[in-house]
């Protein structure tokens, strides 16, 4: 703990020292003057409207594309077909430029919507391979004495497919959770959807309001890390995801990005 508020506080120090040199607030404020603004931002109600509507989307489409990514997954692993049927969807998830489908889904779903489907667009891919690859890497002995006993497939699914997708969907989420944030709020400052921070960031860079620009970045930053720990604490309690110190323990395991 005490390392971690030192390494932080050294970045702190280097980011207003280099305030103080460059001495251009257009280009760059310090720390202080980021939470000055941020202070600022946060007596307005336009503020925790945006931040709440920036939230609902990308939270919406995480949680939309984890259960989809979670069905499919499970059904590429029953049936080959279904896999070989979604490998050429995948690809294009993958290899796609997100500023490409940003502009399509703009176009499809209006500024609105846009944010909800880009977050869907970036996570998916994520947790359906990670999804296929953990159940592939369950025990085919366990399966075995599983097929032997006659096990139904729900104790089957919990006791032997749940703890080796465990470790494989804890990597690709805490992959998703920044990728989500990242990609939903890029999104949001080329839509510029009303009452969003993509909006207020686009904004602050048309009136050159660098001490708001940063004051909005420090708020991404800050709800990507606690909807990340929120996220994983959830799935941990209910058992599909190991926490961070679970992930530790025992062999690594590789997991697909």
């Amino acid at each position: 703990m005490k390392r971690k508020a030192g390494v932080l506080l050294f970045w702190l120090l280097f980011w207003q020292t280099a305030a103080w040199y460059i001495h251009r607030p257009v280009f760059l404020v310090g720390p202080w003057e980021t939470l000055l603004a941020l202070g600022r931002l946060a007596c307005r109600a336009e503020f925790w409207r945006a931040v709440f509507a920036s939230l609902y989307r990308i939270g919406t489409g995480f949680f939309l594309a984890f259960l989809a990514g979670l069905v499919f997954g499970g059904l590429a692993y029953v049936r080959t077909f279904f896999r070989d049927l979604l490998r050429p969807v995948i690809l294009l998830m993958k290899t796609v430029p997100v500023a490409s489908f940003v502009i399509l889904a703009l176009l499809w779903t209006g500024a609105e919507q846009m944010t909800l489907v880009i977050s869907f667009f970036v996570v998916f891919p994520m947790i359906y391979l990670n999804t296929l690859a953990g159940l592939q890497a369950a025990d085919p002995q366990l399966l075995e004495m599983a097929q032997v006993f006659h096990i139904r497939p729900l104790p089957k699914l919990w006791q032997i497919y749940r703890p080796a997708l465990a470790p494989f969907l804890s990597g690709a989420c805490r992959m998703a959770l920044g990728m989500s944030w990242k990609s939903g709020i890029a999104a949001e400052v080329i839509g510029t959807p009303n009452h969003s921070i993509g909006e207020r960031l686009y904004m602050a860079k048309i009136f050159f309001d660098t001490d708001e620009l940063f004051a909005w970045t420090a708020v991404v930053v800050l709800l990507s890390f606690l909807f990340e720990k929120a996220v994983l604490a959830f799935l941990n309690r209910v058992g599909i995801c190991e926490g961070e110190g679970g992930a530790r323990k025992g062999k690594p395991k590789n997991r697909i990005g």
